[in-house]
């Protein structure tokens, strides 16, 4: 991450998606961005008076979150791979380099909002991102064994 930042004049990063904090963002800069950055936020409502608390779940997901996110990454691969294997589904392998994994799907007898109900009903969290494409994200909550469990359902569909 310090190589990525190193090229940016400027650095934001959630807290609450892959580190699984309940909230928050960090903002990383110039001094004279910071202050800019300050008062838009402030010019347009944002800010928390005494988010103390907020901001410790923040920093023990830094401190604590941040190494298993190799986890979510391995998990997406897996995820991926065993999706590559089922029929009527088209994933570009290396397009998985974190944790989010989306797939197209070229079946006739049911479309990606169809499945994605379908998986629903089994447990399976997804979204559609387009008519025939499907978006799934590993994180802290989704365990391997109960993916590959699970994304073995699709099978009956």
């Amino acid at each position: 991450m310090k190589d990525v930042a190193a090229q940016a004049d400027s650095v934001t990063f959630c807290l609450s998606k892959g580190l699984a904090a309940p909230v928050g963002s960090v903002v990383t800069g110039t001094r004279d961005f910071i202050d800019k950055a300050r008062r838009a936020r402030k010019m347009l409502g944002g800010g928390m008076r005494q988010a103390g608390i907020i901001a410790a779940a923040g920093v023990v997901a830094l401190e604590t979150m941040v190494d298993r996110l190799r986890d979510d990454h391995e998990n997406a691969r897996v995820l991926a791979e065993g999706l590559a294997e089922l029929p009527g589904i088209t994933i570009d392998l290396r397009a998985v380099q974190t944790n989010i994994v989306i797939f197209d799907m070229e079946r006739k007898d049911i479309d990606a909002a169809g499945l994605v109900l379908k998986l629903a009903g089994q447990g399976v969290k997804c979204f559609t991102v387009a008519p025939n494409r499907i978006r799934m994200v590993t994180h802290k909550d989704v365990d391997r064994a109960g993916f590959c469990t699970r994304w073995r359902c699709w099978e009956r569909f």
